[in-house]
Parts: C-alpha cells; sequence; structure tokens
C-alpha cells in the first residue's frame, strides 16, 4: 500500500475512534465503565432535548411598565430622604404615574430645583409654581427601563435555573419584552414554574403597631379574605402605611389563616443588599433561611434595628409577611433569619430566589407546553424506526443498481453516520426530533454525492479508458459539482441557524456538520477504498 492511501486509512480509522469514543457517554455500555474512564476520555456526550425527553416550554412576557413604576417609588423615597438631609422641609410628596407631585416652602423652590437638576438628572420638570414642583421620567430613561428590565428578568432567571439544577436549559430573549424558557426533563413543572416566575422583592418594613387602624384589625381572617379587608380600610390607611398579610397554617389541620399587619409603605431595608442565603435548621428541626446582608446593607441594618428598638420590623417577600419579630436590640453583622412554615424544600427554592435576586419586574406566563416522557420515548422510537427503514432502503437500493460500487457507497454511509454523531457528542449538542430528521437527510445527501460519482465513473469507462483512470477522471470531475451543491446547503443551514428557533437551529446545526462530513466522506471515504483495491491487484473490470 502506497504511502499516501496508508495516510488517508490511518486518518479515517482516527477519526472513527474518536467519535465512537465521544459517542459513549450517549450509550448505556458507559455506566458499566470503570470509574477512571471519565477523567481520561470524554465524559459528555449528547444530550436529548426536550421533545424527546420531555420537560417543559414556556414563554414568559416581562411587565416593563412594573419596573418603571418601581423605579419612579423608589425616586420618591431617596428624593425625599435628599431633601431632609438639605433642610429642605417638604409638605408633601406623592407619586401619580411616572410623576411625582411635590409641595414645599416657596422660598426654597431654587435649591430644591438645583438638587433636582443635580442628583436626578432623569427627571424633567413638567410642571412648576411657587411653592410646588411636578417631576416626570424622561422618555429615553423610560424605554432604558424597558429594554433593561427585560434583560435583567432574563440573567435572573437563568441563575435560578442554574441553582435549580436542570441540565441543558434554553434560555433565550425572544421579541421586545418575551423570554423563551425550556427545560428538558424537568419532573416537577409547578415548582420550576414558581421558582421561575417568583418576583423574590424581599423588603424589610417597620409594623406600625401605633396606628390605630392596627387596633381595628382582626387578629386571624380566612384565607381569602385578604380583599374584603383591604376593601374595608381603604380610605381609612394614612398615606404613609400600608396593610399586608402573614400566612398561617395549622400544622394539625393543615388549615390555612392570615395574620393582618399594618407597616410602613416604605421599606426600612431592600433585599438586594443580601450577599448570600442559605437553609439553616432550628431549634425543633423546623427550616428556616438564614441571610446575611453585604457591608452596606449590614450597615444600614446595624442602624434600622439600633433606632427601631421594641418595635417589630416585619420580613416582607413579594407583599407577603414571612415573620415581624421584636427588635430587642442592635443587631451587628448583618445576619438576619426568615422563618415560617416551610417545607425543606420550600425553603431551598426561597434561598435559591434570593441568591440569584429579585425580577425587576413581574413575569406572566404567556404559553405554557410541558412534553410527557412518554411522548418524548415514541418520538425516539418513530425517528430510528425511520432512520433504520430509510437507510436499508437505500443500501438495498445502491447494492442493486452500482452492485460492488453500491456496497461501497453503503460503507461510506455508515461512515457518514458513525462521524455525524460523534461530531454532535464531541460537541455536547442536543439532539431535538428535527435534529433526527437533519441526520435521515444527510444519509440521502451521502448517496446522491456517490450517485453523481458513479455516473461520472461509468461515463469514462464506457469511453474505453482503464479502471485506474475512470476512476480518478470519474472523481474529478464531479469534485466540483458536488462542492457547488454543498455549499448551497451550508448556506441555507447557516440561515435557519442565525434566525430559526429552537428545534430549528438543531436542525441547522446537524445538517451543517452532516453536509461537511458528507464532503470527507465522498470524497475521501470511497475514494480510498478504491485506491487500496487498485493497488494492491491491476483491476480490469469494475461493478459498477
Amino acid at each position: 500500500m502506497k504511502k499516501g492511501i496508508r495516510g488517508r486509512v490511518i486518518f479515517i480509522l482516527l477519526t472513527v475512534f474518536a467519535s465512537i469514543l465521544f459517542f459513549l457517554p450517549s450509550t448505556p455500555v458507559y455506566s458499566k465503565l470503570p470509574s477512571w474512564w471519565g477523567k481520561v476520555f470524554p465524559s459528555k456526550g449528547i444530550t436529548l432535548g426536550l421533545d424527546l425527553q420531555g420537560g417543559m416550554h414556556l414563554v414568559l412576557e416581562v411587565q416593563g411598565e412594573k419596573a418603571v413604576d418601581n423605579t419612579v417609588e423608589r425616586t420618591v423615597a431617596a428624593l425625599k430622604g435628599a431633601l431632609e438631609s438639605k433642610n429642605l422641609a417638604l409638605q408633601s410628596i406623592r407619586r401619580e404615574g411616572r410623576d411625582i407631585l411635590l409641595s414645599f416652602a416657596p422660598e426654597n423652590k431654587e435649591a430644591v430645583s438645583k438638587l433636582v437638576e443635580e442628583q436626578y438628572p432623569n427627571f424633567m420638570t413638567k410642571q412648576s409654581g411657587p411653592g410646588e414642583m411636578v417631576l416626570t421620567l424622561r422618555d429615553a430613561e423610560v424605554k432604558r427601563i424597558l429594554e433593561s428590565s427585560t434583560s435583567q428578568a432574563l440573567e435572573t432567571i437563568r441563575n435560578r435555573i442554574d441553582q435549580f439544577g436542570v441540565a441543558e436549559p434554553l434560555i433565550q430573549r425572544q421579541g421586545a419584552n418575551q423570554i423563551l424558557v425550556q427545560l428538558p426533563g424537568v419532573k416537577e413543572p409547578d415548582r420550576a414554574i414558581a421558582l421561575i416566575g417568583r418576583t423574590a422583592l424581599l423588603e424589610f418594613k417597620l409594623v406600625d403597631d401605633e396606628s390605630p387602624i392596627a387596633r381595628q384589625l382582626p387578629s386571624q381572617i380566612e384565607a381569602d379574605q385578604e380583599a374584603v379587608i383591604l376593601q374595608e380600610y381603604q380610605g381609612k390607611i394614612p398615606p404613609d402605611d400600608q396593610i399586608l398579610f402573614e400566612r398561617d397554617m395549622n400544622k394539625e389541620t393543615n388549615k390555612v389563616t392570615k395574620r393582618p399587619f399594618v407597616v410602613k409603605r416604605q421599606a426600612a431595608l431592600a433585599g438586594d443588599l443580601l450577599s448570600d442565603a442559605r437553609v439553616s435548621m432550628g431549634q425543633f428541626n423546623e427550616p428556616y433561611v438564614a441571610i446575611t446582608f453585604d457591608p452596606v446593607g449590614a450597615k444600614l441594618f446595624e442602624k434600622v434595628t439600633e433606632e427601631n428598638r421594641r418595635h417589630r420590623l416585619a420580613i416582607v417577600l413579594d407583599n407577603t409577611v414571612y415573620s415581624a419579630p421584636v427588635i430587642q436590640e442592635k443587631i451587628a453583622g448583618g445576619r438576619a433569619q426568615i422563618s415560617g412554615s416551610f417545607t425543606v424544600q420550600q425553603a431551598n427554592d426561597l434561598a435559591i430566589v434570593l441568591r440569584a435576586g429579585s425580577l425587576p419586574a413581574p413575569v406572566t406566563i404567556i404559553q405554557n407546553v410541558t412534553v410527557g416522557p412518554s411522548l418524548g420515548q415514541d418520538s425516539i422510537e418513530n425517528g430510528l424506526k425511520a432512520g433504520v427503514i430509510g437507510t436499508l432502503l437505500v443500501v438495498v437500493f445502491m447494492i442493486f443498481y452500482y452492485r460492488f460500487s453500491g456496497l461501497v457507497a453503503d460503507f461510506t454511509l455508515v461512515l457518514n453516520v458513525v462521524l455525524l454523531i460523534g461530531a454532535l457528542a464531541a460537541m455536547n449538542a442536543t439532539l431535538t426530533l428535527p435534529g433526527i430528521a437533519g441526520i435521515i437527510l444527510t444519509v440521502g445527501m451521502a448517496v446522491d454525492s456517490n450517485v453523481l460519482i458513479f455516473e461520472r465513473i461509468r461515463e469514462e469507462l464506457r469511453a474505453g479508458k482503464p479502471v485506474r483512470l475512470a476512476v480518478n477522471a470519474g472523481y474529478d470531475k464531479a469534485f466540483l459539482t458536488i462542492v457547488d451543491s454543498h455549499v448551497t446547503t451550508l448556506i441555507t443551514a447557516f440561515v435557519l441557524f442565525m434566525f430559526g428557533t429552537g428545534p430549528i437551529k438543531g436542525f441547522a446545526v446537524t445538517l451543517s456538520l452532516g453536509v461537511i462530513i458528507n464532503l470527507f466522506t465522498s470524497l475521501v471515504g470511497t475514494k480510498v477504498v478504491y485506491d487500496v483495491m487498485i493497488s494492491r491487484r491491476k483491476m480490469e473490470r469494475l461493478s459498477i
């Protein structure tokens, strides 16, 4: 065997061996291999997509307008504190939509205007009078908040899902304010939805026990009576207060009741200053969430607890009171705990959302499709069946029509599939049902390339050329035609990948790899077989 031919044979054998190594983790055989195998050889293979192993497909819509409202609300509190620190007493400050209404002494107008202009450039003066001013959020800032709220929500959801432990999730932006989430293999869809969609806005608010409304409120209400209480006391609550509820469940009867609290509307401390949240077990083996503030939060928490001794501090998550302990003394070190009627799983999920951060705005689920694993298994079986039947028909046809050369084409067809599966495993690609369709399509393309080559060889043999020259001429003349057809297919696959969604991208990736590998197997694989045969003995005839 000539040196050049030997080198090509060795290269093909090495690629086949590498493909098998990469594909092994995707087979049942891998679990029986020794533990050291995964440390030396590849340990990740092909991941099955949502349509093959089951899971969840969600489309979430970010309520960006709420993020704008939150920005204005926070500015009201910050502006009030900034004016008070400058001894610029306010008569009133309140929010109406995106506007902030200020009322102050007329002689302070210039100082107030200067402070707003220097410290709050994202607001413009909409209306101004001797002792009043109306500020509104600039359109450019509103646009920025709407765009960034979706991006922040995307990253927050990604962090939560990473900690939830889903393998190979697909999380991507879709349109202006939508997020596509695909979670293959999820067996607890309700828990996943609760984890993803939870706003997780953590606040520490002082309980206003001195309010006359607090003395009028019932100690406990039924779980579905919240709206009734809020309606009854609407208009009676001071603008600086609000009514929130604590959930309480009787462990013996599992009956849920609510306990109303009057708390300060403005938070004394927010959860964005957290650095960690972990599940711990209490004295009576009850789980709670231990939280740790960052240096800024620790200092602020220490100040709040020092200034409000003997007052209750409500720990509020998404407008629900989890606990409201009495502050006995100053708490240094920046550590606190959130306790409630938690199960261990609920405490773990709460710790996850607190560590990942709160969503900048609420999200609503506009599409929720759950694919069962049995449906995925049916898809795999049907896809494999279609692939096997299609391949067998092609194999039989090639042998029947091209005789021995058909066997050579079948060899390269099998080589094509082996290398393609190995390449997908090496990339740790996610295989979907359209991806299986892409593999079947490459089988047809592999045969198509060989048909072009074989017909060219037939023409040369009919012209009376010897076998060696006919084979070489057949490959040379078919080369440009095969390359042209494959390049145009690659361009199509590239467009599908750039503009398609999840399953379409999977098809595009499989098709692209199949096209590239098919070029190699059709132009190099079959040629090597012919070269080996011709180099070993003088061939007078070729079965084609």
